[in-house]
């Protein structure tokens, strides 16, 4: 037992290659991923869903800037700017941007009214993290191998991390595009990894993990597309 324990806390303590070149390369790399997905003949209901890899590759930029000013101890004006492009597109941004991307791409009524819930939930989201992004102060440092975000967000609004995960993660699983409940259950797992062994730092890992997951998209698509041309042969 006390084996187990000391192995959990060795992996909780292991640190990671996180650094401005990793979020770069993770950035060129999606960056190419999202372009691939665009130049797919994807219908105008997917060009949301296609857009994902792109929206993840600029916050791997805005990171790998961040690792380089806070190294550096200058260009705050820089380092504040990176700050909230990170935080705008990882609290504001994706908890209506995942929901309603795959309500565009839905065809089945039931399903459509149970995702626009979730885009309402979603919005709620977006618009408190905003707000709180608006009004209270946010600090991030580096701890180790990695970026740590900090901010004084009302303690009051204790639902909001919750009603996150089920934006971003359930309209994957309740779509019923062919595959794309896979790219929810590698978020979720991702999700739980990153919440286990690296609680002080969920944004910023849980957003990397995220990211190289979204090569999955470019396979769905490419399904999809082949799936339509299968049925209209």
């Amino acid at each position: 037992m006390n084996g187990s324990a000391g192995s959990f806390q060795e992996l909780q303590n292991k640190p990671m290659c996180f650094s401005a070149v990793a979020s770069f390369t993770g950035g060129a790399v999606i960056s190419g991923v999202g372009i691939a997905a665009q130049r797919e003949r994807i219908r105008p209901e997917q060009r949301l869903f296609a857009s994902i890899p792109l929206i993840f590759a600029l916050q791997q930029f805005a990171e790998g800037v961040l690792w380089l000013t806070l190294r550096s101890g200058g260009h705050i004006a820089i380092q504040n700017t990176a700050t909230y492009v990170f935080l705008t597109v990882a609290l504001a941004a994706w908890p209506t941007l995942v929901p309603l991307s795959v309500l565009l791409m839905e065809k089945v009524k039931a399903r459509r009214i149970f995702l626009a819930f979730l885009v309402a939930a979603g919005g709620i989201v977006s618009v408190l993290n905003a707000y709180s992004l608006l009004n209270y102060p946010v600090t991030v440092q580096i701890q180790g191998s990695h970026i740590q975000y900090n901010n004084s967000f009302p303690t009051s609004w204790g639902l909001i991390p919750i009603l996150y995960g089920i934006s971003v993660i359930l309209p994957l699983w309740v779509s019923s595009v062919k595959h794309v409940w896979l790219l929810g259950l590698a978020i979720a797992v991702s999700l739980m990894v990153t919440v286990i062994f690296y609680t002080q730092y969920v944004t910023s890992v849980w957003c990397f993990f995220a990211a190289l997951m979204s090569v999955i998209i470019i396979w769905i698509l490419r399904t999809s597309r082949n799936s339509a041309r299968i049925e209209s042969s």
